[in-house]
């Protein structure tokens, strides 16, 4: 079997490729995926990729694996980082690394390699699992590393080709296998943030392709002008820091985007702001989709491990409801609701109000 490893340079995917040696896999290769913007962004910041990609070639040479270093630094900006900007620019709340793993590393990288592999390998936080030819993905057992989420966009013939070799383990256990694999990285702390952006400012990167605007933070109920902001575009919903309000805490709990005004609640007031229910546009599901009858749902509406019983009911024109069992006064339209069904992951759609 021919295995194609997604290296980093970071721990996770390190472990992986390892794994996947011990097991007995003599064929495989690692790729490096280049995907900074060094000539759009170089003047915000730096970048680790120098350092991601040297750490990478140590642990190729420590196991005598070959490393390929493929860029793909214009397909991701149109798939992943267009996308963001436009995101922002609606006023909505992006979700880049979903389209990351989707549209680039199951999806253009299998476009760009020349020969053929059988799989492809990742540092990630899943399970995949295969009965009769039908490929489901299951949570890790690490709640708070666990990455199905990021994932819940992927197709059938994306997870059949997709190997997670450290899907079973508790990221512990991992640092554990990188002590004893005595990796050059086994000391390196995790990554953070979105992958092209490297040490750049979220803020710096936004302010780069959209600009400042300023405009008025507003109290909802009172219509009060509590301050200013410099473009919508930098706030979420339920985002409490930043804001530079006093008598806090204040939260964001709505955008006029025609306006350009940031609407906000208070500590005291925030909870009526909160959602209990609202739309999954575009719906994309693993296997099949859930039926009306169907028990026993939870989702969850960002990375993280907290997961929120649900009910789920299809519209007429093919979008979800959904109803949380207890409000989330975090619900922003663009973000994506992932269902999940005991430890599956079923798939996700976009969040609309």
């Amino acid at each position: 079997m021919k295995i194609a490893v997604l290296l980093s340079g970071g721990v996770d995917s390190s472990v992986a490729m390892h794994l996947l040696l011990q097991a007995g896999h003599r064929e495989v290769t690692a790729f490096y995926l280049k995907v900074w913007l060094e000539d759009e962004l170089s003047r915000l910041g730096h970048c680790p990729w120098e350092e991601d990609l040297r750490f990478a070639r140590a642990v190729c040479e420590q196991t005598g694996v070959p490393l390929r270093v493929l860029s793909v630094q214009s397909e991701y900006f149109e798939r992943v980082v267009a996308y963001t900007i436009a995101e922002l620019r609606a006023g909505r709340t992006p979700s880049p690394d979903l389209f990351c793993n989707q549209q680039i590393k199951f999806g253009v990288f299998f476009d760009r390699v020349r020969e053929p592999f059988d799989k492809v390998a990742s540092g990630h936080y899943a399970q995949v699992r295969e009965n009769n030819n039908v490929f489901r993905l299951f949570r890790s057992p690490d709640p708070v590393k666990d990455q199905t989420y990021f994932l819940s966009r992927l197709s059938q013939s994306q997870l059949a080709r997709a190997l997670f070799p450290i899907g079973h383990l508790r990221k512990t256990e991992v640092r554990k296998l990188a002590e004893q694999f005595d990796l050059p990285n086994k000391a390196r702390p995790d990554s953070q943030g979105i992958c092209f952006l490297g040490k750049i400012p979220y803020n710096d990167f936004i302010r780069h392709y959209l600009g400042e605007k300023p405009g008025d933070i507003i109290e909802v109920g009172t219509g009060r002008v509590l301050g200013q902001h410099k473009g919508y575009w930098f706030h979420t919903i339920g985002q409490r820091s930043g804001l530079g309000l006093s008598g806090g805490p204040w939260y964001v709990v709505g955008k006029d985007v025609v306006r350009n005004r940031i609407l906000v609640s208070h500590k005291e007031q925030r909870a009526p702001q909160a959602r209990a229910a609202f739309r999954a546009v575009e719906p994309h599901w693993i296997h099949r989709p859930p039926t009306d009858e169907e028990e026993g749902f939870t989702c969850k509406l960002r990375h993280g491990p907290t997961l929120i019983p649900c009910r789920v009911k299809q519209n007429a024109d093919g979008s979800w409801a959904v109803t949380l069992a207890k409000p989330d006064p975090g619900v922003a339209p663009g973000q994506f609701c992932v269902l999940y069904r005991g430890d599956e992951c079923l798939g996700s759609g976009r969040i609309e109000w």
